[in-house]
């Protein structure tokens, strides 16, 4: 610039990003019942396929798991296709009830750079720390997982 006039200003500098590209979402209004210590799919699932790779997917899921008995840790999280988008062990939330029947809130969010323009499935995953039953939605509501393209 000069005295304060732009001359000259490379458009890279200044073009919007970070914008919506697309929002597609996925609801389940059945329940899925599991005993396993390992996580399992809970039908929960969405499909997107992005426009570019280099978007990012803003993944939003609103469910609840139930469990029945007494000290049962509950684990959620979120998979791309087969990828584990948490920690692993503890996935992206957990719960724990000391006694008696507890539905706990499993509201998870990620941020992905899934560096594709194929189609890929978001899925909510759930586990527990023993072999108690865990039910993702046990009264049959609507529970839903949203994806959000983010253009870069």
């Amino acid at each position: 610039s000069d005295a304060g006039t732009i001359k000259r200003l490379d458009y890279s500098y200044i073009k919007g990003g970070g914008k919506v590209l697309q929002v597609v979402q996925g609801t389940k209004t059945d329940s899925t019942l599991s005993t396993s210590s390992s996580f399992v799919s809970t039908g929960l699932s969405v499909d997107i396929t992005p426009s570019a790779s280099n978007s990012k997917v803003l993944v939003i899921v609103s469910a609840y798991i139930d469990s029945n008995a007494n000290t049962v840790q509950k684990y959620a999280t979120i998979y791309r296709d087969s990828t584990d988008l948490g920690s692993g062990t503890g996935g992206l939330t957990a719960a724990y009830n000391g006694a008696g029947r507890l539905r706990s809130a499993m509201n998870m969010s990620i941020l992905d750079s899934p560096n594709t323009t194929s189609q890929i499935t978001y899925e909510m995953y759930m586990k527990n720390a023993s072999s108690a039953n865990i039910q993702v939605n046990s009264e049959s509501g609507k529970v839903t997982i949203i994806a959000m393209e983010i253009g870069a």
